[in-house]
């Protein structure tokens, strides 16, 4: 999506037929297939949440890099990245760094960029100074 990073591998699966009524933590990899009434929260850097065409949240999204395909209902907040394809829906207010829509996704709220940091090279560098030749 957004060049080739490491990310988590997903390591937990909420499956079809499933629901979670609560707040959810997790660590590297989530895929949500099934149905979660409750804040969903990643714990770990370099996250992954993938909810699932057919799935539904209901709830705030936070972690470093969400994929939402279904259908979400609360605030997201992708702290890298938000891949939206064509079937999802979000009721809720939107923020991020990165975002790609698909054609064919809505969202129903205000859509919020967060700046990304100044890495600490581009912070430590001194200014650029042009020397003149004299004649």
């Amino acid at each position: 999506m957004f060049g080739k990073k490491d990310h988590a591998e997903i390591k937990t699966l909420i499956a079809q037929g499933t629901r979670i009524d609560g707040a959810l933590k997790f660590e590297e990899g989530l895929r949500v297939d099934g149905e979660v009434y409750g804040a969903i929260e990643a714990a770990s850097a370099g996250s992954l949440l993938v909810i699932s065409e057919g799935a539904v949240a209901e709830g705030g999204l936070t972690a470093d890099r969400v994929i939402i395909a279904g259908t979400v209902k609360g605030p997201v907040h992708a702290r890298e990245s938000l891949e939206l394809q064509p079937r999802a829906r979000i009721e809720g207010d939107v923020q991020y760094v990165a975002l790609e829509i698909h054609q064919g996704a809505t969202i129903s709220g205000q859509l919020r960029p967060i700046e990304a940091a100044a890495t600490s090279s581009e912070q430590d560098r001194p200014p650029i100074r042009l020397a003149a030749k004299s004649a």
